[in-house]
């Protein structure tokens, strides 16, 4: 049996490329679950429809879960209000070429 705690480490620990901040602690990644002893499954969450690097976030990830033996299945969705106001609000403390890294 697989350790989820030890596989959501080690997802928590992927990095947005622009934001210093990980996806999970953006709220861009969340609901990691085991489906079976082989299969992740998880939910992108993404501030707007068509961001034009979700498929270089979801890439990222899914290196990490196959790493674990895994395969990764996923559902994406786009933020609700509250959702994006935060992560706008993190994006912006955080943005890489700043000072400031994720307050979270």
């Amino acid at each position: 049996m697989r350790d989820i705690n030890k596989i959501k480490e080690q997802i928590s620990k992927v990095m947005h490329p622009a934001i210093d901040c990980s996806l999970v602690d953006l709220g861009m990644v969340q609901d990691i679950e085991l489906y079976t002893d082989e299969v992740l499954i998880l939910t992108f969450v993404f501030p707007f429809p068509n961001i034009p690097i979700a498929d270089k976030l979801i890439s990222s990830v899914e290196n990490v879960v196959k790493s674990q033996g895994l395969e990764m299945q996923y559902i994406v969705r786009v933020m609700k209000a509250e959702e994006k106001k935060n992560f706008l609000k993190m994006e912006k403390a955080a943005w890489k070429g700043g000072t400031a890294s994720c307050s979270c």
